[in-house]
This record gives C-alpha cells, structure tokens and sequence, in this order.
C-alpha cells in the first residue's frame, strides 16, 4: 500500500518513515506555500534517508490568514495548527492509500484528534496514521540516536522545511522582523542528514 508522510526533514517524520516502512510503500511529501525553498532541505533529507519525494503546494490564503492570527494571538500554536490541518487535507487528495504525520504523544501542536482523524478517513477514503503517538520526547529522542544522523539546534538556524520558515518569512514582510521575534519563542528544531 502506498502512503504519503507530511514530511519537514527533522526526526519525527524521519523516524515515523522509518516506522512505517516496513508495511507501506512510503513517500515523504512536503508541504509548501511557495514562499521560500525551504522544501529543498526535506527533499535532501529523503534522499539521504532513500525515500520517494514529493511537494505539494498549498493554499497561500491559508498561510496569509495563519500568520495573521498567530501575530493578533502573540504565539504560533493556533496558527501551526490551522496550516497542518489544511496540509494534512490537501495530501489525502493526492490519492495515497494511507496519509501519516510525524505527530508526537506530548506534542501541543501540531496534534489531531481523534474525531479529526475519524473526519479524514471517512471524508477521503484514506487511513490516517500517527506512528509516534504512542510515543514521548525521550523514547524518540532514543530511538532517533541510534538510527539517525541528526542536527540540531536553535530554529531560524536549521534548515528544515517545516511550515515556520514561510510563516516566519510572512510575518516579517507584512508586520516587520521584531514580530516575527514576538511569535515565535525560542525553541529547538532538528535536520535529518542520513541514517546511522
């Protein structure tokens, strides 16, 4: 069966494809607005890993609207999860048998929810997986050691591919880069560059 990950290039997704590779022909997809090249870094990072690769650009309105609200919200949490959903929504048209995200058990966001789930599938006629929700921070961070070859550090300093770089790029250009430092706190993010 075919299925498609919401792919950033960092270890979650990383290591729910390696999770789900066993049973599923994986293809790791990234979502993007067009904003920046970002896209590039996870398509290198799936390379590295050996998977399948593919973008898919999203509606510009939904991260126009996004980063308006995580400015008006004074945090990114309402604004990540909105751009997910819709991420999410686009890829189970693609056509895959199944659709997967990186999604931890202590994550705040991005996270779906049961009736979420249940939505997709029903709507779509696709599977819904989240490998690592079963899964918290330490029991992937160990699993991440031993299997993959990860970078780390603070986030505007990572490449990745995640949805914050656009919206980060967003926010400077339409209410300056003090409002981009206003949104965002400081945080950690990671980048796959191969298996171990």
């Amino acid at each position: 069966m075919d299925l498609a990950l919401l792919y950033s290039g960092g270890k979650d997704s990383s290591l729910a494809a390696l999770l789900l590779d066993s049973f599923y022909d994986v293809t790791l997809v990234t979502a993007h607005f067009g904003v920046t090249e970002d896209w590039k870094h996870a398509r290198d990072a799936a390379l590295g890993l050996g998977y399948e690769f593919e973008t898919l650009e999203l509606d510009s309105s939904v991260a126009e609207s996004a980063a308006t609200r995580m400015v008006t919200d004074g945090y990114p949490r309402n604004g990540i999860q909105r751009v997910h959903e819709h991420a999410l929504e686009s890829v189970c048209g693609l056509g895959f048998d199944a659709v997967a995200d990186g999604t931890r058990r202590d994550d705040r966001v991005p996270s779906i929810s049961r009736a979420q789930a249940q939505s997709l599938e029903d709507r779509h006629g696709v599977d819904y997986l989240s490998p690592l929700s079963g899964f918290g921070r330490n029991a992937v961070d160990r699993l991440v050691e031993t299997h993959l070859d990860v970078e780390t550090g603070p986030s505007e300093q990572i490449p990745k591919a995640d949805y914050e770089g656009e919206l980060r790029r967003l926010i400077a250009a339409e209410h300056g880069p003090e409002a981009v430092d206003e949104v965002f706190p400081d945080h950690v993010q990671s980048y796959v560059h191969g298996r171990r």
